[in-house]
């Protein structure tokens, strides 16, 4: 972790950049331990938050630096997964692209979404000149009308990629090579408002079930506005998994989800044993007195992220 002069001064300041890198590591906790001190090396970074999951085999670090000196911090970590992890032989059930599958830059203080997106492309520049990683702008940042979309960018992950990134054009990068990295294959940089990833976990060994679930209540399928959902096995524990990205929790929040999810479930004589958080979420997000939250089952006041940064002072 970096000094506490420099956590003060990111803290304190009136720029604060949050990036959320998302990393194809979740079993070697030293591995991400790693990742998550070389983003803290970075004078005025603060890592507020780190998430593994091994069924994903996915792990995701947030951090808070300045507009000045977060791409650097993003870049680092970049840099040290694409040595560290080796996608020839990664396997978990999370669509990925890569070692690091996405970068994305959100605004919390005196900067604004086009602000990121700014950072989102220095980043990707210096990510494909420097480290020959093929980058694909998303969110925000999106260069193309059809990569607005992450699971557009990312369908058919690194496998689909791999085959098509030469031969197909709507599938080259943006910047860097017509060929996926031999061990760190592409990367999706993006900006973004912040989103809150809520995973809500089944009774059953039936992923059909989440998926079908995750088919009704996502935006893509006719269910609630700005809600993402997909469905996972998550074979070490013995049970699945619906997995929801709010991307306008303001607009549909943790509750309105978890409604249309258990709802769901309801139908197909499911229950739901229990509810996740990944990464951080603002107070103002959070209803204490909701049924979802009686089944948090990885709460604590540090997922909050007004009480994180905190820490960082």
């Amino acid at each position: 972790m970096n000094s506490s002069s420099n956590q003060r001064q990111s803290a304190s300041g009136n720029a604060l950049v949050e990036c959320v890198p998302n990393f194809s590591e979740g079993r070697k906790t030293e591995t991400v331990a790693r990742l998550a001190s070389v983003i803290g090396s970075v004078p005025t970074a603060c890592v507020l938050d780190t998430h593994i999951d091994p069924d994903h085999n996915r792990s995701v670090i947030t951090f808070v630096a300045t507009p000045e000196m977060v791409v650097e911090a993003a870049v680092r970590a970049v840099r040290l997964a694409a040595t560290l992890i080796d996608m020839r032989t990664h396997a978990g059930v999370h669509p990925r692209l890569g070692a690091t599958d996405v970068l994305p830059f959100i605004p919390v203080s005196g900067v604004s979404l086009a602000d990121c997106a700014a950072l989102a492309h220095q980043a990707g520049a210096r990510i494909a000149s420097e480290l020959s990683i093929p980058v694909f702008f998303y969110e925000r940042a999106a260069l193309r009308p059809d990569r607005v979309n992450l699971e557009d960018v990312r369908r058919g992950a690194l496998e689909l990629l791999r085959e098509q990134i030469a031969v197909t054009p709507n599938r080259a990068p943006d910047l860097g090579p017509l060929q996926v990295h031999e061990r760190a294959g592409a990367i999706a940089v993006g900006a973004r408002p912040f989103l809150i990833a809520f995973n809500i976990n089944l009774s059953t060994r039936d992923v059909s079930l989440a998926r079908r679930i995750a088919s009704v209540v996502r935006a893509r399928g006719g269910g609630l506005p700005f809600v993402k959902a997909l469905g996972f096995e998550l074979s070490s524990r013995g049970l699945v998994q619906v997995s929801l990205n709010l991307v306008n929790y303001e607009a549909t929040g943790i509750a309105q989800a978890y409604e249309a999810v258990r709802r769901e479930a309801e139908l197909l004589r499911v229950k739901i044993l229990s509810t996740e958080l990944v990464g951080l979420l603002p107070e103002k997000a959070l209803d204490r007195s909701a049924e979802y939250f009686q089944k948090l089952e990885n709460f604590s006041e540090d997922k909050v992220l007004e009480h994180r940064l905190q820490s960082c002072s």
